[in-house]
């Protein structure tokens, strides 16, 4: 060792020489061999690291399996696993892909879609702590002083107390007087919602029946379980007695008795009043992410109005009343972003230097990353899933980590092509900091800026889960893969347009940045609603044309499902089958529901048992007694065209679609639906997989498909917010003919759209613009498509010509 050290110490290397090459520096790949997650067809690849990889493959080939499922999750659960036993109790458990090895893995940082908290108190600002450092800069610059930056948060409460405390002093217990006081910023009035409600009480129950009777007609408020039970014995109400005949007591401890211990039938519980249940059960989330039948209730029950003490600020009279340079923090907070960045520029203070360069990193990270049209008091349930994404990338952009793998989730979803350019600059900064960047990706734009491509495919389902190429963007041109046969596939402009039947008129639509808008928008045409991310395209549908007669809209919302719900009971396809079932043997159309009377009483339905082992991940077996199946061995003794229950449920769509579409077990109301979800390209997909199991694009276009067969919406206006989201290049063409079967059987469609393909199909486009927040939410552009290329007088425009090679 010493003989070596000497030698070391005595020839210095020279510096033109260049370094050996150190065994650490051998682990320049990440290494899956055997994948088989979901549909993957036990797959082997390498990543090299420090590299921008992009994954492509229609929806359902097996890109998110790859990355998010088996890459990203074994690296999360590896982390997970260095804390301690205590530790990962709180966490959530993780079992291990399955996958044979996985080599060469550093920590993955996930960047997806999924919408950001549905609490009614989660803002921008909230989020990403913008509003943390802003308290703190009122607290200390702000005039007249109030207190802590907790005097300026919303969520905290002002609260006070005195009483006396016994204190272990010199071997004697000594009591005190001792008081105490919070300053919060809360408004005392909303409780920091900026909203105040009114419940209509009549939507709660009918006042002429008893508790014996079920009065209440609010969802899961039924009187057969343990709500009843504790209703009716907490003592406080006589069961047989109507509400209308309530005392004045009697009615308050219906409706508003805080939380009370009681004891019935010997077991220690807790009984509280309807409106603090209701308040705390429904209204303490967002509306919009309810569940459909509750978001119904809410939205008849529930009257929400602006906060008249506070203005919907959030804020106490005292928060309201600090100010720098006369802007108290209601009105930085209610600033669009960019301006509030100029604002904090023009602010000065040694005392507080560090915080302000902080907080400017943060804002102009917002303004870089295209957000900085929002302001930081917009509620966080009402983001886009791409613009809740570009807000989780703003606190990695100034981080100092390396060597770390960021995954993405289609970055460019919700981005006007002028946005993409910008999004792929920061993709590119992320790696040139040496970190590993995975990108699940369709658009051309960002395939093209990818080091290393990794095509899945060549189907979707369980014609997928092959890797089909690996290389550059040049050898994925000439692979003779489907994406890279349709990777320059362009869009050409229609030859001729349809002519309008009619128009929708729009008058004076001032819904959050838009500026007074007056539109027609034309009916019996396919109508293209375009502009830059934060122009005002939603706000324009949302405020003035969802929600109007005969407008059925289909958005970017998740769908709500548990590990048990799937294609067959989500489109309500499950329904007419059972009922051919049962109708065909005489029998109920219970037993052929895996969530009703025909379950395995083994596994309850569920085709296999989960087993709870505490910190450590859960494991699932398959069920023993029906083996997968789901159903009693009795049920699958029923036969409708010659299958049971169970190979129904595990059909395709196209299977099933022909299954039930001539001979012994045709059935048009299935095959409707069936029909539908062949249209939007879903053809491969089992109606009995869970809907856990499917990706983004795929829950989307269930959405979209049953929207479409909903009853009494013939004829209508379809509204469709970017449906071109996770189509796999090849599929944008089976979009455009659907969208031209809507409007051919005499519907009227409007999509708000970013892809070039969408725009030169329409009949009709209406651009907004021209910038986004208040440098947009106006009409810049209204008429043909051809109308717009030949112009060029938008951003749009411009990157149609190009697209369409005008």
């Amino acid at each position: 060792m010493s003989k070596l050290g000497t030698a070391a110490k005595s020839e210095p290397l020279s510096k033109s020489e260049p370094l050996p090459v150190h065994a650490a520096d051998s682990h320049d790949l990440i290494r899956v061999t055997g994948a088989r997650v979901n549909n993957l067809k036990d797959i082997s690849v390498e990543i090299p690291k420090r590299r921008l990889t992009v994954f492509t493959g229609v929806s359902g080939s097996g890109k998110s399996s790859l990355v998010f499922g088996t890459i990203a999750a074994e690296s999360q659960r590896m982390i997970n696993e260095t804390y301690s036993a205590f530790v990962q109790g709180f966490m959530p458990t993780q079992a291990r892909p399955d996958v044979d090895v996985l080599d060469g893995l550093t920590t993955a940082i996930i960047i997806d879609q999924e919408r950001m908290g549905a609490n009614t108190r989660s803002t921008v600002g909230t989020a990403t702590d913008a509003n943390a450092m802003l308290r703190i800069l009122f607290s200390r610059l702000g005039k007249p002083y109030i207190g802590s930056p907790q005097a300026f948060s919303f969520n905290v409460a002002s609260i006070s107390g005195a009483g006396a405390v016994s204190i272990q002093r010199g071997g004697q217990t000594v009591k005190e007087r001792r008081s105490f006081s919070i300053t919060g910023g809360q408004c005392p009035r909303c409780e920091g919602r900026g909203a105040v409600t009114d419940i209509d009480l009549t939507a709660l129950y009918d006042d002429s029946k008893s508790l014996n009777d079920s009065p209440f007609t609010i969802p899961g408020f039924s009187m057969d379980g343990w709500f009843g039970r504790i209703f009716i014995g907490s003592g406080l109400f006589d069961p047989d007695k109507p509400i209308r005949r309530y005392t004045k007591r009697e009615l308050a401890d219906l409706l508003y008795k805080e939380p009370t211990k009681i004891k019935v039938e010997g077991i220690n519980l807790t009984y509280e009043g309807l409106i603090p249940k209701i308040q705390k059960s429904m209204l303490s989330k967002d509306v919009d992410t309810l569940q459909p039948h509750i978001r119904a209730f809410v939205e008849r029950a529930v009257t929400f109005t602006t906060c008249p003490e506070c203005d919907g600020t959030r804020l106490s009279e005292a928060a309201r009343s600090s100010r720098i340079d006369a802007i108290n923090i209601a009105d930085a907070c209610a600033m669009q972003i960019s301006d509030l960045a100029l604002w904090l520029e023009k602010l000065e203070d040694p005392s507080v230097a560090p915080l302000l360069a902080a907080l400017r990193h943060s804002l102009d990270s917002f303004v870089e990353i295209g957000l900085g049209y929002l302001s930081l008091d917009r509620p966080s349930g009402t983001l886009s899933g791409g613009e809740s994404q570009r807000i989780k990338m703003i606190r990695h952009l100034g981080s100092s980590l390396t060597d770390v793998t960021y995954v993405f989730d289609e970055p460019t979803i919700g981005l006007h092509p002028h946005d993409i350019a910008r999004m792929n600059e920061l993709l590119l900064q992320l790696r040139d900091k040496g970190n590993t960047v995975l990108v699940v990706e369709q658009k051309p734009e960002a395939i093209a800026i990818a080091d290393h491509i990794i095509d899945l495919g060549p189907g979707a389902g369980s014609a997928g889960g092959e890797v089909v190429f690996e290389g550059t963007l040049d050898g994925l041109r000439a692979s003779g893969t489907l994406t890279g046969r349709h990777l320059d596939d362009r869009a050409r402009l229609k030859t001729s347009v349809r002519r309008p039947s009619g128009a929708l008129e729009v008058r004076g639509a001032r819904t959050h940045n838009l500026q007074d808008v007056d539109v027609d928008l034309p009916l019996g045409v396919l109508v293209v609603l375009t502009g830059v991310a934060g122009s005002g395209k939603s706000s324009l549908i949302q405020g003035s044309v969802s929600g109007r007669d005969g407008v059925v809209t289909v958005d970017q919302g998740a769908i709500k499902g548990s590990r048990r719900s799937n294609p067959a009971t989500y489109t309500g396809l499950l329904e007419p089958i059972r009922r051919a079932f049962a109708k065909a043997n005489d029998v109920k159309p219970a037993l052929f529901s895996p969530n009703s009377e025909g379950a395995c009483p083994n596994c309850n339905g569920a085709g296999v048992i989960y087993t709870d082992l505490a910190m450590m991940a859960g494991v699932a077996t398959v069920c023993e007694v029906c083996e997968g199946r789901r159903f009693l061995a009795e049920v699958l003794d029923f036969h409708l065209g010659g299958r049971d229950i169970s190979e129904v449920l595990a059909m395709s769509v196209s299977e099933a679609e022909e299954f039930f579409g001539a001979g012994e077990a045709r059935l048009p109301a299935a095959h409707a639906i069936l029909d539908r979800l062949a249209d939007v390209g879903l053809g491969y997909l089992r109606i009995g997989q869970p809907l856990t199991t499917l990706s983004g694009g795929e829950r989307q276009r269930i959405k979209l498909a049953t929207r479409m067969v909903d009853k009494g919406t013939l004829p209508g206006l379809y509204v469709l917010d970017e449906p071109t989201t996770g189509l796999h290049l090849a599929d944008v063409q089976n979009l455009l003919a659907l969208l031209d079967r809507l409007v051919d059987s005499g519907r009227s469609v409007i999509v708000i759209e970013h892809h070039q393909a969408v725009m030169a199909h329409a009949d009709w486009i209406i651009d907004l613009g021209p910038g986004a927040g208040h440098d947009g939410g106006r009409v810049v552009f209204q008429g043909t498509p051809a109308d717009l290329v030949a112009g060029r007088s938008t951003l749009t425009g411009e990157y149609l010509a190009a697209y369409v090679g005008a």
